[in-house]
């Protein structure tokens, strides 16, 4: 298979999948938005919003109403900097934590069992090992 051909599958099947995992949401789960800043944080620990609106990859003022929404629902707080006052750092409450996890559950429990109907023991190895490497792709 061409090169080109192989690109073009993997990105339709890693936009499927997405779509299909976004379904199986909640219906009272909290937004893509506020689940990205939160997913953010938990995976890198607390930040500027600037460095948290970098990963995210929009400006700091598209975050503003995101944050606030947030720390008012006790989902994130914001303290002062130890090394600058000036700037606060936002880390992920426990409630924050909690509202993650139901949010990623939800969707690893329809992903597990389709895995489990659909994927061969040896499928479901290579779709872990193939995961390893969307996950270095992702970073660069």
């Amino acid at each position: 298979m061409h090169r080109d051909e192989n690109v073009r599958r993997i990105r339709s099947g890693v936009v499927r999948l997405s779509r299909r995992l976004r379904a199986e949401r909640p219906a009272d789960a909290l937004a893509p938005t506020k689940i990205s800043v939160l997913a953010q944080l938990w995976r890198n620990g607390r930040m500027s919003a600037g460095d948290l609106a970098d990963l995210e990859r929009v400006q700091p003022q598209s975050l503003t109403r995101t944050l606030a929404a947030l720390e008012a629902d006790g989902l994130i707080v914001r303290r002062p900097d130890e090394l600058d006052r000036r700037q606060a750092v936002i880390g992920i409450t426990e409630a924050g934590l909690a509202a993650l996890s139901e949010d990623m559950q939800a969707r690893e429990r329809w992903l597990a069992k389709a895995m489990d109907i659909h994927l061969t023991p040896a499928e479901r190895q290579l779709l872990a090992d193939a995961a390893e490497l969307m996950d270095r792709l992702a970073d660069d």
